[in-house]
């Protein structure tokens, strides 16, 4: 009963316009004070500082202000560059070039939002003058840039990490495949439509252009190798990578193509800033629901609950993956992960998932929920874009989100396919 009205209140803060932190904060704080009179104030203080100051979650800011920093550092144009040299011949080149991009960029940023504002801002009106499709533009740029979440590394990821206890480099591990078999089947996808529609190549293959082209983008193409390649490697963390990131992204944007001046680096800082207070609000305020969660031990009853119906952890995984993309559809990623993740918990280790199994269902659901209305974030800001509208575009978006699902089923019901590289090397 308790669960009901906690989830009746904070929908309707929802849908009166209050902002989803703040109603998670209100709901939270009432249940607190409800059972705890005043001493549930001080409580919420000490957990709101305590879980925004997790050592794991520095690495959210971060990965946001390296994505800034590349938007206004040349290093995304010269990556469509590479990439528009290697695979642009191919018929739909610039479609293939979209999702190519967007592979790259995964590496280096670990946000749909970034990925989608840095790669749509220049592909989608070269596609708009090569007579594809507005919508088409919008769809293919939305839906690869959802690849940013899946692809390590990602911030859904560390925030999931951090909030179960589960290490964020097996996470960023088990992302690898699946993010690659995403990305191919995008591509594939891509040339479907460009026979279908015969859509234009663009220049004809040219060794001499691959090669300045890579010559360009070599110091931009070594970003992920630093990246990754630190955090896989052990010698640094999630978050010390995430600082690296920054680091590499100030020096090849400033130093080495010093197309980043102060003015840049402000446009980036203040970018940087706006979207890390966004989430930082929501990890704040989201301690003080699990801190009264678990007092009032809401996720034990669930998991005892959904435990005598049926310890089939696959037919357990079929009700989450419905409840997640329900709510993917009506709440951001971080806003998600927040609600969600306290809660089912003690259900996923009460039958048996691997939390590093469930992070990566979680990520994929939360790719889809980027990806259909009403919230769609990453959809509403590519249609932004394409002056394209969401509902349209949706429509012409619908082969990318199935075949997303179809990843997400693959996913779910087959584990080695994310969990073999975490099997190889940590297991």
């Amino acid at each position: 009963m308790i669960g009901l009205l906690l989830f009746a209140g904070l929908l309707a803060l929802i849908l009166l316009g209050v902002p989803i932190a703040v109603a998670i904060c209100a709901v939270a704080l009432t249940g607190m004070v409800w059972s705890n009179g005043a001493l549930g104030i001080y409580n919420a203080a000490l957990a709101m500082f305590d879980g925004a100051t997790s050592f794991p979650l520095i690495a959210i800011p971060l990965f946001i202000l390296a994505g800034a920093l590349m938007n206004t550092g040349g290093i995304s144009r010269r990556l469509i560059g590479f990439v528009s040299a290697l695979i642009g011949f191919v018929r739909g080149g610039l479609a293939m070039v979209n999702v190519g991009v967007s592979l790259f960029f995964a590496e280096i940023s670990g946000s749909a939002v970034a990925d989608v504002a840095a790669i749509g801002s220049v592909l989608i009106p070269a596609m708009k003058r090569r007579n594809y499709q507005p919508t088409f533009a919008a769809a293919v740029t939305s839906s690869s840039a959802s690849l940013a979440i899946i692809i390590p590394p990602s911030i859904p990821m560390i925030l999931y990490g951090a909030m179960s206890d589960t290490s964020i480099v097996q996470l960023f591990v088990a992302g690898i495949i699946p993010g690659l078999l995403g990305g191919f089947g995008m591509l594939c996808l891509c040339y479907w439509f460009a026979v279908r529609y015969d859509l234009p190549r663009e220049e004809a293959f040219s060794l001499p252009r691959l090669w300045s082209a890579l010559k360009d983008a070599a110091w931009a193409l070594m970003l992920p190798v630093i990246i990754l390649g630190g955090i896989f490697g052990g010698v640094v963390t999630a978050t010390e990578g995430a600082g690296l990131a920054v680091v590499a992204a100030l020096l090849i944007g400033g130093l080495v193509y010093r197309e980043l001046d102060l003015g840049q680096l402000h446009t980036a800082l203040i970018d940087g800033v706006t979207q890390t207070a966004v989430v930082m609000l929501l990890v704040a305020t989201s301690a003080v629901l699990g801190l009264y969660l678990t007092e009032i031990e809401l996720p034990q009853q669930l998991a005892r609950t959904i435990t005598e119906a049926t310890t089939n952890k696959y037919l357990v995984l079929m009700m989450l993956n419905l409840l997640l993309l329900v709510l993917g559809m009506f709440l951001h990623g971080a806003a998600a992960i927040i609600l969600v993740v306290p809660i089912v918990l003690p259900l996923i280790h009460a039958v048996g998932i691997d939390p590093v199994h469930f992070g990566i269902i979680l990520t994929l659901n939360l790719a889809i929920g980027q990806q259909t209305p009403p919230v769609a974030s990453v959809l509403v800001t590519a249609c932004a874009i394409a002056k394209t509208d969401i509902w349209e575009t949706t429509k012409t978006n619908l082969p990318f989100v199935l075949l997303l699902f179809a990843l997400l089923m693959v996913v779910t019901y087959v584990p080695i396919v994310p969990l073999t590289l975490v099997e190889i090397f940590y297991r």
